[in-house]
């Protein structure tokens, strides 16, 4: 009877011990992975503030979410969180774009791209990844990419990209929603036929919990010596041109008025 108790009481010792040194485990990880332990609770700022999917493809990756669209080959929208830890001048290996293993139907091959005169255009900058090198290379998945003028991407959409930077450099964490603006009969390029969006969105919200900021811009796909400020634009609009509903899960009360304002003083 003595031994019976005994190697039940062993076995409890031994369950608990496991379980203690689990716990442990997961409540220490950044001594096991200290490149990502910090930003593994992203997941997306809130599922409460992620846009609807018109396809009913979402796509979570570690460092951003996306909605995918087949038909046009490209992400309808990718959304993130951007905190002033985020902000590095790490330099990290530029890797080679790779297909999306997410993406069941597959997204587009890079070489779509080639010879066709479009950058192959980040919509989560690689440029607000580079805290980590899983990050940075997340980003270069192809479902991440859209084709954008080459004196867009490199003008007026990355001013626009560096601006949000010293935004939240300066004002705190910020939830970013970007995409093109996606429509039947585009132009398209490549083998598989990659939609070239004539214009690019990007929405930039700020929120304590409680009160909402919120910016909107709509940039044609074309060069321009223009401030960004020049396309502000209200979340509706968007919503106008887009089909997709941007904030569906916050009530009412917040999303109506915070999707028609176009205020951009706070924000200057």
């Amino acid at each position: 009877m003595r031994s019976r108790l005994l190697y039940v009481f062993l076995f409890v010792v031994i369950v608990s011990g496991l379980y203690l040194a689990e716990r442990y485990i997961d409540s220490n990880n950044i001594t096991l992975n200290p490149e990502v332990s910090e930003t593994t609770s992203l997941k997306i700022v809130g599922e409460q503030l992620l846009p609807e999917s018109t396809t009913r493809t979402i796509i979570s990756h570690q460092f951003y979410t996306l909605s995918y669209v087949e038909s046009h080959e490209q992400a309808e929208w990718v959304a993130y969180e951007l905190r002033p830890e985020h902000i590095s001048d790490q330099n990290h290996s530029r890797p080679n774009f790779e297909m999306d293993p997410k993406v069941r139907s597959r997204s587009a091959h890079w070489n779509n791209y080639k010879g066709s005169g479009y950058d192959r255009g980040h919509l989560c900058p690689a440029g607000d990844r580079r805290f980590s090198s899983q990050a940075y290379e997340e980003t270069f998945f192809t479902s991440n990419i859209s084709p954008q003028n080459h004196d867009f991407n490199s003008g007026i959409w990355n001013r626009l990209e560096q601006k949000v930077r010293r935004w939240t450099e300066d004002k705190g964490a910020l939830y970013v929603i970007v995409g093109g603006v996606l429509r039947n009969e585009l132009h398209a390029i490549g083998r598989e036929a990659v939609s070239v969006p004539e214009a690019f969105y990007k929405i930039v919200l700020a929120t304590d919990g409680e009160s909402y900021k919120v910016i909107a811009f709509l940039i044609p796909n074309q060069p321009s010596s223009r401030s960004y400020f020049d396309y502000t634009v209200s979340v509706d609009a968007l919503e106008a041109v887009t089909g997709i509903d941007f904030f569906p899960k916050l009530t009412d009360s917040i999303e109506h008025p915070l999707e028609a304002t176009v205020a951009t003083t706070w924000w200057q």
